[in-house]
């Protein structure tokens, strides 16, 4: 794996393990931290890689942009566009690979941070989380999906007053609106998503990455769009490596081994 300044990436087996790391800034976005996660979520979509965990160090997940970096930048709209378009191709990759995406939210997710806590297929939090746009404060308005995700999550209501607001949510909040899959006691998100990435790493890539498809089409299909879909990727499926595994493993009453 190649070394990165602003966060770090780890792989063992199928799991890849991507921490923002810097912790002084809040794991603030800067351009560098932008264009490492586009580049680390390039390397993790690959077909060995199974599960990718997404978390911060220290005590914030992701406190959003860097306004220090974008005060000081001679063109701010220059530079702000160029983070923007690094953070949306990571999540575009993130969202298009098979592997299952898990957000460990650790602390506050703030801005862009609350956009990448949501994007994950699978988003974990601690109990002490918080959860904010505060875009609009800084006079900005949403980027990382958040127009996208969040009127599907929790619907348009909820989200403008998110975003006009910029209401907090508590971590119970965020799983009670939809936000999150799951809330887990401070101290032990770490253990948790090893758990479950250990869980998934045995799951079908195949079958896994077709759920992601149907899923992130699933709002601007028609029915009959949807069910030809669904029928081409269970057909894919069953003609897969997975797919014969995981049939003859059925019939065969044992575990699936998917490899």
């Amino acid at each position: 794996m190649p070394e990165f300044d602003t966060l770090t990436l780890d792989q063992t087996g199928p799991v890849a393990r991507i921490v923002l790391n810097r912790p002084d800034a809040a794991n603030g976005m800067d351009d560098r931290m932008t264009r490492e996660l586009a580049v680390a979520a390039a390397l993790c979509d690959n077909t060995a890689t199974k599960v990718v965990t997404i978390t911060g160090a220290g005590r914030f997940f992701c406190a959003g942009g860097d306004l220090k970096a974008m005060a000081a930048a001679p063109n701010a709209g220059e530079f702000v566009k160029g983070i923007a378009s690094d953070l949306h191709r990571a999540l575009s990759t993130f969202a298009r690979m098979d592997a299952v995406v898990i957000t460990a939210v650790n602390g506050t997710a703030a801005g862009a941070g609350f956009s990448l806590a949501v994007a994950g297929d699978l988003a974990l939090a601690t109990e002490s989380a918080k959860f904010t746009m505060a875009y609009t404060k800084a006079g900005l308005s949403p980027d990382g999906g958040a127009s996208y995700n969040l009127p599907r999550l929790i619907g348009i209501r909820r989200t403008q007053q998110l975003m006009i607001t910029n209401r907090t949510l508590s971590a119970g909040e965020a799983l009670d609106w939809g936000l999150l899959t799951e809330v887990v006691p401070d101290g032990e998100l770490a253990a948790r998503v090893d758990t479950l990435a250990q869980e998934l790493a045995t799951t079908s890539r195949t079958s896994n990455g077709a759920v992601k498809r149907l899923l992130l089409g699933t709002y601007r299909t028609g029915l009959e769009e949807q069910l030809e879909l669904e029928a081409r990727a269970i057909a894919d499926c069953a003609q897969s490596a997975d797919g014969q595994e995981g049939i003859a493993a059925f019939l065969g009453k044992r575990a699936p081994d998917f490899g």
